[in-house]
């Protein structure tokens, strides 16, 4: 069984279903977080998809960096930029109230985040955060946008170097790509005559005997 938190703002449904169906660790259990991270050096989990730059990274974690966030900005439904499309121009923001942004040390509050989404569905100001986050918060209430030259963001999972095991690895390579028929060793395909033999000796409790290949043959030199 393994467990994993993950940070509020990702999608990660299709890994946790490819890991139910292609492995056999005896399940998947996963805590959705504002805090995943925080919940994987608690020892609440084995494995977190968390959100970066998070200044509890040290040297005692493993970081598997996976995708890039895109900075976003959300506003009221009739906001003036709402029958805009494409990315926001941060002037354009000149004398709204911003109630959360991103701050220089480029960690995000989800929790924070939240709260401040709130006040901009009652048509007060503006916040600018991962633009996923404000997808996944905004239940539709407010209105987003990709903002021009925001920080960006990054996906990761994190684990403890000492608490690695085959469970962690194996969802770490769903993650990054790894298809059913790929694996991390490579398996040697046998001849059916091999095979055949395999199964005679499994039968007899023997080791399997390769077969010998016929040998070409001598053909006889000329006489003097």
């Amino acid at each position: 069984m393994l467990t994993l938190s993950f940070i509020t703002g990702t999608e990660p449904g299709k890994w946790f279903t490819r890991f139910r169906d292609r492995t056999h660790h005896g399940g998947l259990e996963t805590l959705d977080s504002d805090d995943a991270l925080g919940l994987m050096l608690a020892g609440q989990a084995q494995l977190a998809l968390t959100r970066l730059p998070d200044a509890r990274i040290d040297a005692s974690l493993h970081v598997v960096n996976l995708y890039q966030e895109q900075p976003g900005v959300a506003f009221p439904k009739d906001f003036f930029l709402s029958a805009e499309e494409g990315a926001v121009d941060p002037a354009d923001l000149e004398g709204e109230i911003i109630n959360w942004s991103m701050p220089d040390s480029g960690e995000v509050d989800a929790a924070a985040v939240r709260d401040a989404l709130q006040i901009v569905a009652a048509n007060v100001g503006v916040v600018i955060a991962p633009r996923p986050l404000l997808k996944v918060l905004s239940k539709k209430l407010v209105e987003h946008r990709d903002i021009k030259g925001g920080t960006e963001t990054s996906i990761a999972l994190v684990w403890k170097k000492d608490e690695d095991s085959e469970e962690i690895q194996d969802f770490v390579g769903i993650a990054r790509g790894r298809t059913r028929n790929s694996s991390r060793q490579q398996t040697v395909k046998l001849s059916a005559r091999e095979k055949t033999l395999a199964k005679q000796a499994r039968r007899q409790g023997e080791k399997p005997k390769t077969p010998k290949r016929p040998q070409a043959r001598k053909r006889p030199g000329k006489r003097r």
